[in-house]
């Protein structure tokens, strides 16, 4: 029987006495504990009713027993649905509504909160914290550490991730075994990973870049991940040492760089450094070399593909582009139905075996967003040079990417509208050091109230999870429009793009 990303990134941990998993502890686990583990795992949910093409939800803390349920979930042919841990009950709400997911997986903080919305959508809540300990690990504990895996094949779904659309609405796409599975193949190659690499691991694995990236990559390459729970300085700095790689979003370079300590002899035995899910500022490459050394390498990548392009390993790695096409990946610029030339403007389309499947339960959508020669419209505006690097240079769709998460204006701006003095809102991303883009608010006011900006985001803050939060708001008149009465949101990321640089 093949179950092709069960086989490749968690079969070979069986007996693997070297370690895997380096904790912010200093304790380790064996790829062989790991794959116990995630044996043990399966069986349980198994227990619980969870067969192939079942949706398994999971809201819970980075740890190995996260990764766990990943391979878990793989081994059983189920589809792993990651939640980010800062979604609201009423945003978790939703994709237990949509994905109906067998089980549901949450911190037992939270599971008095999100049980009753689970089971009304019938899923079974089993908790999960993050030291490891929960209903989910009490029934693992008693279970055989030996799993036949589900057979499965290249085009059955591995997991589904959502990713909201201008409408607030969040769509569910679906990604198969093939798609996970040939990208981390490529990025191993293309990357030069070995089985004797060390990845520092700081990323979230709710996140196509944590999960899929950085920790598909490392499996398959017979490595180890230094498996930290989050960003922390003091963590970081103290790890960097024993590591040769990192990914990172550009707030782990900016923050690294803002620590004197940060040195060209800290970081003398790294191999590679790689930057993405949000614009890396040409600023914060240049302090990076002059400080360390080393050169960023930038990539580009979405949640209906994992990783499209790629600076190189060898060769220029040029700030302000995302590098070329991966080995498989077809690229084009279109604009009013043809391909533009180099150097002229239009949306990103892309073909490959990292294209996702298409939206769940949303055909519409699907046949809207991806062309019948299989080409994906990203919906982002870019150009290719003359020398074949890959420009992104803004979004067709108003999306926001700070600190490496997506967010859509709509969604802030219908919850700000119904701020008693608002009268309406515009919401935009503007370049931030820190975070790359923050998410901004301009208000105007009702006739006759005095509207303030701080009063206004504070109404909405426990609303919307933090990374979706404006970092700040102004009042204005009137919003800028065009003869169609549509908002020229250019007008107001022009008007208020050096905001964070006060």
């Amino acid at each position: 029987m093949a179950n092709p990303l069960f086989d490749a990134l968690f079969a070979p941990l069986s007996g693997r006495s070297s370690r895997l998993l380096v904790l912010a502890s200093g304790a380790e686990i064996s790829g062989d504990a790991l794959f116990r583990m995630v044996a043990r795992t399966a069986n349980a949910l198994r227990g619980a009713g969870v067969g192939p093409g079942d949706r398994v939800a999971a809201q819970i803390a980075k740890s190995p027993e996260a990764l766990a349920a990943y391979g878990a979930c793989a081994a059983l042919g189920a589809v792993f649905l990651p939640l980010n841990t800062a979604y609201t009950a009423a945003e978790v709400d939703y994709f237990l509504g949509d994905a109906t997911p067998r089980v549901f997986l949450c911190d037992g903080a939270t599971c008095e909160a999100l049980a009753p919305v689970a089971a009304r959508h019938g899923a079974k809540t089993l908790t999960l914290n993050a030291d490891g300990s929960g209903s989910l690990a009490e029934a693992a504990e008693g279970q055989r550490d030996l799993i036949t895996p589900a057979d499965r094949g290249p085009d059955d779904l591995a997991a589904l991730l959502y990713t909201s659309g201008t409408t607030g609405r969040s769509k569910g796409a679906m990604l198969t075994q093939a798609n996970l599975l040939s990208n981390a193949e490529v990025l191993v190659d293309l990357w030069r990973f070995t089985d004797r690499d060390v990845l520092l691991h700081a990323l979230p694995i709710f996140h196509t870049h944590g999960l899929f990236v950085a920790s598909n990559v490392s499996l398959l390459s017979g490595g180890a991940m230094i498996f930290l729970p989050g960003f922390d300085l003091e963590q970081v700095l103290a790890a960097l040492p024993q590591a040769t790689a990192l990914m990172g979003v550009p707030t782990f370079y900016t923050r690294l760089l803002d620590d004197r300590r940060f040195t060209r002899d800290l970081v003398g035995h790294m191999r590679l450094f790689v930057s993405g899910s949000a614009p890396l500022l040409a600023e914060t490459h240049v302090a990076f070399e002059q400080r360390t050394g080393h050169r960023i390498l930038e990539r580009y990548g979405m949640t209906e593909t994992n990783m499209n392009t790629s600076n190189p390993y060898e060769g220029e790695r040029r700030a302000g582009t995302v590098g070329f096409p991966l080995p498989g990946v077809e690229l084009r610029v279109m604009s009013d139905g043809r391909e533009v030339a180099p150097g002229q403007v239009g949306v990103i389309e892309v073909r490959g075996p990292n294209v996702f499947k298409g939206y769940w339960q949303m055909p519409e959508k699907t046949a809207e967003e991806l062309r019948a020669d299989g080409f994906f419209i990203t919906g982002d505006l870019g150009m290719v040079d003359a020398e074949g690097y890959v420009h992104i240079v803004g979004r067709q769709k108003d999306l926001v990417i700070t600190g490496g998460y997506n967010v859509y204006p709509k969604e802030v701006e219908l919850l700000l509208d119904e701020v008693p003095d608002v009268l309406e809102s515009a919401v935009i991303g503007v370049p931030h050091p820190d975070f790359g883009e923050a998410v901004f608010a301009v208000l105007v006011a009702r006739k006759g109230s005095a509207l303030d900006g701080e009063a206004a985001l504070a109404a909405i803050r426990d609303r919307l999870a933090r990374y979706k939060q404006p970092k700040a708001a102004v009042v204005v008149d009137s919003l800028p429009r065009n003869t169609m009465g549509k908002v020229q949101k250019n007008i107001l990321r022009d008007t208020y793009k050096d905001w964070f640089k006060r």
